[in-house]
């Protein structure tokens, strides 16, 4: 959890930078070429901060977020942040393994999918031995939890 909350306090420090010595800079330069209501450069710097403003707000949004998770809350029972499940997919007769993950962290291709995920959605608050059914691009997909080991579960190993 330190890690995210580090990237996005990174993240954060990089924009503030951005939008109160860089952009201020661009937008003086802009402002000398002259004719405000023709001048693209004036445009782009404005568009510029508007969107480092709002990229602020987000990031400053999810750090809270993130930072007020107790993980003394996340059910030891039951799929939850952190837990990794070992699915089998009923229709192909193939297991695989996901840790639930936040979507900072989400990197599907080698098994971390986020919580907000269609699956990872799925999952949340279920037991192992619980079946799954899943709305993907492809159609529905039908799983059942071979295996689930919690995030306290982990943290023990």
């Amino acid at each position: 959890m330190e890690e995210i909350i580090n990237k996005l306090k990174s993240e954060l420090d990089t924009l503030e930078e951005e939008l109160h010595f860089a952009l201020p800079r661009e937008i003086q330069k802009a402002r000398e070429f002259g004719d405000l209501r023709e001048n693209a450069e004036y445009k782009a710097a404005l568009e510029r901060q508007s969107i480092v403003q709002a990229r602020i707000m987000q990031v400053r949004q999810r750090l809270g977020e993130i930072e007020s998770i107790d993980l003394s809350k996340i059910p030891a029972d039951r799929a939850a942040y952190g837990s990794v499940v070992v699915l089998f997919e009923i229709e192909k007769e193939e297991k695989v393994t996901y840790r639930l993950v936040t979507s900072e962290e989400s990197d599907p291709e080698n098994g971390l999918i986020s919580t907000v995920s269609p699956i990872g959605q799925a999952l949340m608050g279920k037991e192992e031995g619980e079946e799954i059914r899943v709305k993907t691009p492809n159609g529905w997909r039908v799983f059942e939890i071979s295996s689930l080991t919690t995030i306290h579960d982990l943290d023990q190993v």
